[in-house]
C-alpha cells in the first residue's frame, strides 16, 4: 500500500519561514520524480517544486528563490523549504510520487501565511 503522509504545515507570519516533509512508503522511493504541488481555495492544484530522481530541481517563477525541495533516498523523504513566505502562499500543499504511469497524492497539509 503506498502512503505520502505530509508534516510540517502550519500558520506563520509574512516573510516568516516553514519546511514540510512527506515521507513515503511502499514504492522504490529512489525511482520516483516527486513534487510539491498547492491549491488555494477556487483555485487549480499547481506545482510548487520538482525534483528528478537524479536530484535535478524545477520551480515556477512565482516561488523560485524561496523555496527549495530536496529529497533524502535514505530516508525515503522529500523536503520544501519555504522561506520568505507571503500570504499569497497560503494554501493545502500536496506531495506528489510519480512514475511511468504511476502517480499517487498525499493527503495535503495546511500552509496559511497571515499578514
Amino acid at each position: 500500500q503506498v502512503q505520502l503522509v505530509e508534516s510540517g504545515g502550519g500558520l506563520v507570519q509574512a516573510g516568516g519561514s516553514l519546511r514540510l516533509s512527506c515521507a513515503a512508503s511502499g514504492i522504490i522511493f529512489s525511482s520516483y520524480a516527486m513534487g510539491w504541488y498547492r491549491q488555494a481555495p477556487g483555485k487549480q492544484r499547481e506545482l510548487v517544486a520538482g525534483i528528478t530522481r537524479g536530484g535535478g530541481t524545477n520551480y515556477p517563477d512565482s516561488v523560485k528563490g524561496r523555496f527549495t525541495i530536496s529529497r533524502d533516498n535514505a530516508k525515503n523523504t522529500v523536503y520544501l523549504q519555504m522561506n520568505s513566505l507571503k500570504p499569497e502562499d497560503t494554501a493545502v500543499y500536496y506531495c506528489n510520487a510519480n512514475f511511468l504511469n504511476r502517480n499517487y497524492w498525499g493527503q495535503g497539509t495546511q500552509v496559511t501565511v497571515s499578514s
